[in-house]
């Protein structure tokens, strides 16, 4: 009971001290919702900060480890423990702080760097991921090889104490503002055909890499297809064993599709609150009697969605894989993201469907129209259902 007590209040100084500081040092802008994806901060060699602001918040988070709190303290992270990093997102919620960097190295190649990469490439890698430093992107789906990625064709031939990598990549998320890419790259081309995959690492800006954006229905370009011509990778950036890349590239997908998921939970503008604005009250209430239904239910879901998620996020990090737990979490965080954005046009009615320059309000429509794509990014929700039909219902010929 005493050894309990000491705990308690140990977590409980860490509380005070965490939120002292996170009031002193999270500027007013970085405390209100994001409005569009310019507000939030990628990093990068060359980063495209929105304000001082949102510098200052990177930098003061970077500098305690908290763009990663639970990362090992000998790369730049944070070193807390579970329920240290559980109160750290507590005192963030409650101050409504934003996340000081969204990054595919946090969220993808991060664990996976953890888990399978050599003592040097943790040293050199993991610490600019902390900071912000080095934007990475994703090179899995190909013009052939989409939800059957083990089909594959780019190919790293072996020349001496380098590959060469040919081939090509598409739907590459901001290809074009990356700075490094972590791909998957066909070694062998006998036996079966996820034992001939590996994961190299390579910097975006070596010869023979050029992107070209691919506009969507919403007027953004944020994918590109990748293209790679001789290009040169050192066997350095070899990310595990040769052939073995299919095992990293299976533990990253779940991640991916953790994050991907993870984007029902995003903080924004609460749906309530927009709704409000647009339409107003009545007797106190919503006067929109049929919409302020919808808006309960979907912040109920959200709400009980965010603490599933919470959940899933601390067994994870206990060691206990999600598995087949990501293509449910993907599938209803999707449906929900969309379900958001169906939403927030009915709340705005025609003002909604404005197409501006100006990241305000005027970009609803693109945003709702981004959405579409949640469905099929990270593997389609076909895909999603199949597995868990297959992986957790075990429903016969599924």
């Amino acid at each position: 009971m005493s050894a309990q007590l000491n705990s308690d209040q140990t977590l409980e100084a860490f509380r005070r001290d965490t939120r002292a500081w996170l009031e002193a040092n999270c500027p007013p802008e970085m405390r209100q919702p994001v409005v569009d994806e310019y507000d939030i901060c990628w990093g990068g060699r060359r980063p495209k900060f929105k304000s001082d602001a949102q510098r200052v918040w990177l930098q003061k988070m970077a500098e305690r480890g908290w763009t990663v709190p639970e990362w090992p303290k000998q790369y730049g992270g944070g070193g807390l423990s579970k329920d240290e990093a559980r109160v750290l997102r507590e005192e963030m919620a409650a101050l409504k702080c934003r996340p000081p960097l969204t990054s595919f190295g946090i969220s993808m190649l991060g664990p996976a760097l953890l888990k399978y990469g050599n003592e040097k490439q943790k040293s050199e890698h993991i610490p600019k991921i902390v900071r912000g430093e080095i934007r990475w992107c994703q090179g899995y789906s190909e013009p052939g090889a989409g939800s059957d990625l083990a089909s594959l064709k780019t190919r790293a031939d072996d020349h001496g104490d380098h590959f060469v990598v040919n081939g090509s990549k598409i739907w590459t998320s901001y290809g074009d503002k990356a700075d490094w890419i972590f791909c998957l790259v066909r070694t062998s081309f006998t036996g079966k055909k996820q034992e001939g995959i590996s994961f190299v690492l390579f910097d975006m800006e070596s010869p023979g890499v050029t992107t070209s954006p691919i506009r969507l229905i919403s007027g953004y370009s944020p994918f590109t297809q990748t293209f790679f011509d001789n290009v040169k990778v050192p066997k350095e950036n070899l990310l595990g064993e040769l052939n073995k890349g299919w095992t990293i590239a299976k533990y990253l997908l779940t991640h991916e599709r953790n994050m991907i998921g993870g984007m029902g939970t995003q903080r924004v503008t609460p749906l309530s609150q927009l709704a409000i604005k647009n339409i107003g009250l009545a007797a106190g209430r919503l006067a929109e009697t049929a919409l302020r239904t919808d808006i309960a239910r979907f912040e109920m879901d959200a709400l009980a969605f965010a603490l599933t998620m919470n959940r899933v996020t601390d067994e994870a990090k206990a060691g206990n894989e999600t598995g087949a737990m990501s293509s449910m979490l993907k599938y209803y965080g999707t449906e929900l993201n969309k379900r958001r954005a169906e939403l927030t046009m009915s709340v705005t009615g025609s003002e909604g469907l404005k197409f501006g320059d100006s990241h305000s309000e005027e970009q609803l429509a693109a945003m709702w129209l981004r959405t579409k794509a949640n469905s099929i990014e990270g593997g389609t929700s076909e895909i999603q259902l199949n597995i868990i039909a297959k992986n957790v219902l075990r429903l016969p010929g599924a």
